[in-house]
């Protein structure tokens, strides 16, 4: 009986020692270099392929641009299609009324607009464009564990410390020193930051601007306690039971 209860013992340890925290993502070994942020990082969100832009366009610094509405069925002119979305192509170009194909990957939304009004400045008398990204979000795991957020960027500069605050903050089991970015590069692959938030001193980095498709994970606090307690439980009450069934045979052999 004592070594059956020894072999059990084991195997419980075995099969905990493999369970334990298994919802903590993205780990890295204590020499993982991580990126670093430079003094010259981006405070402005830039526009990427597949953004979906809605684009308008004024004459004359602002009145309609009537070539761009249509008429309905009593000749009235109707507004409904003054607003218009494009998808920007996986090279950084969008196709446009008029100009064809634009280049406007990794502008500025403002910069975009200036480059636009300057090439229909051709075609019209002092254009202007309004352009919006409609489609940027961010994922936020705040670090309870499984509790992932898609934060939708509705204005351009939103920062990391927004999009936290948006996603209910950090969580209770989440850890301030461990707040990582993993940001899309242009050429493909992610940038890996790791940020420690707890510490007024990095107060800059909860200013810096969101982009697109950004992930910022909040590394949860091991909890080893409660997840041996969660993953022993089952398994004693099957070593209790059988105990149990083990001693009852044997008051019966007797």
């Amino acid at each position: 009986m004592g070594r059956i209860s020894l072999v059990l013992a084991i195997a419980v340890l075995m099969i905990t020692g493999c369970g334990i925290n298994r919802d903590i993502m993205f780990k890295t070994p204590r020499d993982y270099k991580f990126d670093t942020v430079s003094d010259t990082i981006e405070r402005q969100f830039k526009i990427q392929p597949d953004d979906n832009l809605s684009f308008r366009m004024f004459s004359n610094d602002g009145f309609k641009m009537i070539d761009l509405m249509n008429e309905n069925q009593n000749g009235v002119l109707s507004s409904n299609r003054l607003q218009f979305n494009y998808t920007v192509d996986p090279d950084g170009q969008t196709k446009l009324p008029v100009i064809g194909k634009v280049k406007v990957g990794g502008l500025t939304v403002r910069e975009a607009e200036l480059l636009l009004e300057d090439r229909y400045a051709t075609y019209y008398q002092k254009p202007f464009v309004l352009l919006n990204v409609s489609n940027r979000r961010v994922v936020v795991f705040p670090g309870g564990g499984g509790d992932a957020k898609p934060i939708m960027l509705e204005n351009n500069n939103t920062t990391l410390l927004e999009v936290l605050a948006s996603a209910g903050g950090i969580a209770n089991r989440g850890d301030a020193h461990k707040v990582k970015l993993f940001r899309r590069k242009p050429n493909g692959g992610r940038e890996v930051f790791q940020f420690d938030l707890s510490d007024i001193k990095n107060l800059k980095y909860a200013d810096i601007v969101m982009q697109a498709d950004d992930v910022v994970y909040v590394q949860p606090k091991p909890e080893i306690a409660r997840g041996i307690l969660t993953e022993v439980t089952p398994l004693v009450t099957l070593l209790s039971s059988v105990v149990l069934v083990w001693g009852i045979v044997r008051t019966f052999q007797k």
